[in-house]
């Protein structure tokens, strides 16, 4: 098995500069291997969200080095695999102990356990076995009462910018949750007749007509903590409530860093990964993509 390493150096002030990159680490799921060195099992998924992290680490004015690593000696992968195997099934004893506590339950609270229990999924790597009780746990709970969910929204964005028709979107290759949603985002509200280019470089320099999107030094990408999704729906003035509340799904699976706290998140993530699973091509992952966000878009505009 073959592992990514984020390596990093932080300026010793301001303190909380150090204590979001933990945070954030944290919500990767990333072991720590030794002082500043973390560990993450390699996936196209993994190796983005240390890229992103690299980015807002350097933004800040830290240094930061990712690369991939298959140890010789002083830690076997079956090792590293029960690392991540006991910091799962820690959190999800965490999460039991918590649903045992709680004495008269309403929905808030099965509500912030499922919460607990996707983020946890996520950095569930290996499968753990807690994860069993701790869902059979929260089921229990749930069955205790009867309630209905509610939906937030967020503020809608302002201001509008213009691209020319059948542009060409240029986006990199092996596109997942942020690229797949801005790509059917971009064809559905932007350009009807958007044509999209998969590529492999990050510092890829646009032709005439061809517009970026969540790459590195793109046009349309990350801005401070929004993925390129909010960004695209800031940008173009598309805040209606429907697509605020589709960005705050986007924004939840894409960061992890639990801003919003959708209870959709979860669901729609491993939906994306299964599109993800099936389809190796990506113009072929962003139609079966589409599917999924049309029929979630009506979801919202019903709800």
């Amino acid at each position: 098995m073959n592992w990514i390493l984020l390596i990093h150096h932080i300026p010793p002030k301001p303190d909380y500069f150090r204590v979001k990159v933990r945070r954030r680490l944290q919500k990767l799921g990333a072991l720590p291997l030794k002082n500043s060195v973390y560990v993450l099992p390699l996936s196209d998924e993994t190796t983005e969200d240390f890229q992103w992290l690299r980015k807002e680490i350097l933004t800040d004015g830290g240094d930061v080095t990712i690369c991939h690593a298959a140890f010789v000696e002083g830690v076997t992968d079956n090792e590293l695999e029960r690392m991540f195997v006991d910091q799962s099934n820690t959190e999800y004893s965490e999460i039991v102990e918590s649903v045992e506590r709680e004495g008269s339950p309403g929905e808030h609270d099965v509500r912030r356990f499922r919460r607990q229990l996707a983020e946890a999924s996520i950095r569930d790597f290996f499968e753990a076995p807690g994860r069993a009780a701790a869902t059979s746990a929260i089921t229990a709970l749930e069955k205790t009462f009867k309630g209905e969910s509610v939906t937030s929204v967020s503020e809608s964005g302002t201001g509008a910018v213009e691209v020319p028709a059948r542009s060409i979107w240029v986006t990199r290759e092996g596109v997942f949750v942020d690229r797949i949603a801005s790509a059917w985002l971009i064809k559905k509200f932007i350009d009807h007749e958007a044509r999209f280019k998969f590529v492999a470089a990050e510092a890829y320099q646009p032709r005439k007509g061809e517009f970026r999107f969540d790459m590195f030094d793109g046009e349309f990408t990350h801005e401070g903590d929004r993925c390129t999704f909010e960004t695209l729906i800031d940008r173009f003035g598309l805040g209606t409530p429907e697509l605020r509340a589709m960005a705050e799904v986007i924004h939840d699976i894409d960061l992890k860093d639990g801003k919003y706290e959708r209870d959709e998140a979860a669901g729609i993530a491993a939906v994306l990964k299964g599109i993800c699973r099936t389809h190796d091509r990506d113009g072929e992952r962003i139609q079966a993509g589409s599917e999924l966000f049309d029929e979630l878009l009506e979801a919202f505009r019903s709800s």
